[in-house]
């Protein structure tokens, strides 16, 4: 049995898209600025794809069907945000307002991350401060 005609035009249909979006197409290519920053675009990618036919019987050769059909895809690419790594600090920087709950989470997380290590750092350092004075004291003479 052979190939119906719809079957390889949504094969071809669907080998140009893959040939038009990738991986890279969603992460870009790493772009590393004089500083040494490196940015990573990150990319939203919808696709859409319709295809249809349909056999019709001929007239001229009755024994004979012809096949009228077509295909068609879209691809939209949208830059949503960019990956800043500089010296171990990496930022999402969203370019699209967050559209969720979840996208909030996502995009509050770096931040909230620096917080609480800054908290952390804070607390160290108070705790040090405070261990060095009492040190102070206890080599201090009595009176």
């Amino acid at each position: 049995m052979s190939e119906h005609p719809i079957e390889s035009m949504m094969g071809t249909t669907l080998d140009k898209i893959k040939e038009m979006a990738d991986v890279n197409t969603v992460v870009g290519d790493p772009i590393t600025t004089a500083d040494g920053t490196v940015i990573i675009p990150i990319s939203k990618v919808s696709y859409g794809f319709a295809s249809g036919g349909s056999d019709l019987p001929s007239k001229a050769q009755p024994n004979r069907e012809l096949f009228g059909g077509g295909t068609g895809a879209g691809i939209t690419i949208s830059p949503v945000a960019f990956l800043s790594i500089h010296e171990g600090n990496v930022r999402l920087l969203q370019l699209d307002p967050f559209n969720s709950s979840v996208d909030r989470i996502v995009g509050m997380a770096p931040g909230f991350m620096d917080a609480i290590t800054n908290f952390l750092n804070q607390n160290k350092k108070q705790k040090e401060e405070k261990a060095k004075k009492e040190a102070k004291a206890d080599d201090s003479p009595a009176e």
